[in-house]
């Protein structure tokens, strides 16, 4: 089976683009997702977060959310919202976010490819989630929410995507937060053939964000096969929903952190140790680390400029260099005594889009006691991580812009 294929999307009718279009259902909680369908009807939520029209203290997780995506799905077929390709395509999609701007297209990936590791991941599931998806694309029997890939950029598919893109676009948006959604379907078939070779002669391709989708979307599979003695590969289940963007075009924001209380130590002692694995300096106003090693700190009303001693960073293993790796080997578990963040409810994260003030406001409110602002993890080392086999440490990554879901859905024929 080839590494990807073109597919018959699921996609709002002409001039209905805009009604449907909304945000990843995993980056708000179910009280923004209800405020964001308030007057919106046909708002993809009612699919991907259909726990907005159900009792807010509804299990989100219970078989009646399930229910309620698919009914709100046919409800949207039936009035002919979403309506379907008439035959395969790609999608060339393209994102702009201010000065930004970040071309991709829209296929079905290989599951295959998938198990085989040839699309790489880099981070772990967590099995509630991974369920939530498992389930959510049983009732529906579509995948709605796309994995959002990555490919070394290639000349032959730059240009290609840049042809397209071109011509008039069919879908040209501009969703609530401001970013600029463009959709080109592309149904030439010689395009189509030229795109799904260049993609195949690719080594492999990476998963940015959509891990608990991918991996739902592999479980899936599996299930369908092993209750199919005939399945061939080809079926449609044996892929999924996926847009994927040339490496350069990608903007990584910081994800940053703060910690609930010192662990036992007084401000004055947490400096005092401070200073032996970092340089420290006093700043006059808040810290946006410049480089790698570098470490903005809000800690007592002030901020401090954190410079870790390069003897401490192992710059032969692709994920110890890390930044989320060097904070937390050298200072967050040492010193504030967090070995697992993934778990331990001492500490949080704030995603690079809001900007260093909320880690203030947070601090000053006496809710946390120290914050930590990061240097953005890079994408070469995103795909240094995932071609070593390794994963990379809880919240490491913030991709902006963000996918939109309900443009393009893969119907599971």
């Amino acid at each position: 089976m080839p590494l990807i294929k073109p597919f018959a999307g699921l996609r709002p009718a002409p001039g209905r683009a805009i009604e449907v279009a909304a945000p990843p259902y995993d980056v708000m909680n179910a009280e923004e997702a209800r405020a964001m369908v308030r007057g919106r009807p046909w708002s993809f939520l009612h699919v991907s977060r259909p726990e907005v029209d159900l009792p807010p203290d509804t299990d989100p997780y219970a078989p009646a959310v399930y229910a309620k995506a698919r009914e709100n799905l046919d409800g949207m077929l039936a009035a002919g919202v979403l309506v379907r390709d008439p035959a395969p395509r790609y999608y060339c999609y393209r994102l702009t976010m201010g000065s930004h701007v970040q071309t991709g297209l829209v296929a079905a990936a290989s599951v295959a490819a998938y198990d085989a590791e040839r699309i790489k991941k880099h981070e772990f599931t967590r099995p509630v989630k991974e369920d939530d998806r498992v389930r959510q694309i049983d009732v529906l029997n579509a995948q709605t929410g796309p994995v959002f890939l990555v490919y070394r950029a290639t000349p032959t598919i730059d240009a290609v995507l840049a042809r397209v893109s071109a011509a008039i676009p069919e879908v040209d948006i501009v969703a609530a937060e401001g970013v600029r959604h463009e959709l080109w379907p592309i149904a030439d078939p010689a395009v189509i053939d030229g795109l799904t070779g260049a993609f195949e002669a690719l080594d492999a391709l990476y998963v940015a964000d959509g891990h608990h989708r991918s991996a739902a979307a592999s479980r899936v599979a599996a299930a369908r096969r092993a209750a199919n003695p005939h399945h061939t590969g080809a079926e449609s289940y044996n892929f999924f929903l996926s847009v994927i963007f040339p490496h350069d075009q990608m903007q990584i924001l910081a994800y940053n952190r703060l910690v609930r209380d010192l662990h036992g130590l007084t401000p004055d002692a947490l400096m005092e140790r401070l200073a032996v694995p970092f340089a420290v300096e006093g700043a006059v106003g808040p810290v946006q680390p410049e480089c790698p090693g570098v470490f903005g700190m809000y800690l007592g009303g002030h901020w401090y400029r954190l410079a870790l001693d390069p003897a401490r960073i192992p710059y032969d293993d692709p994920v110890g260099r890390l930044d989320v790796s060097l904070l937390q080997d050298n200072l967050i578990e040492p010193l504030l005594g967090i070995v697992d963040p993934r778990r331990d409810e001492r500490i949080d994260f704030v995603g690079g889009i809001r900007g260093l003030a909320p880690l203030r406001a947070r601090v000053d409110s006496g809710e946390m006691a120290v914050a930590f602002a990061l240097h953005p993890t890079g994408m070469e080392d995103l795909m240094a991580v995932a071609d070593s086999g390794e994963v990379m440490p809880p919240k490491s990554t913030w991709f902006e812009p963000k996918l939109a879901d309900g443009l393009v859905s893969h119907v599971l024929d």
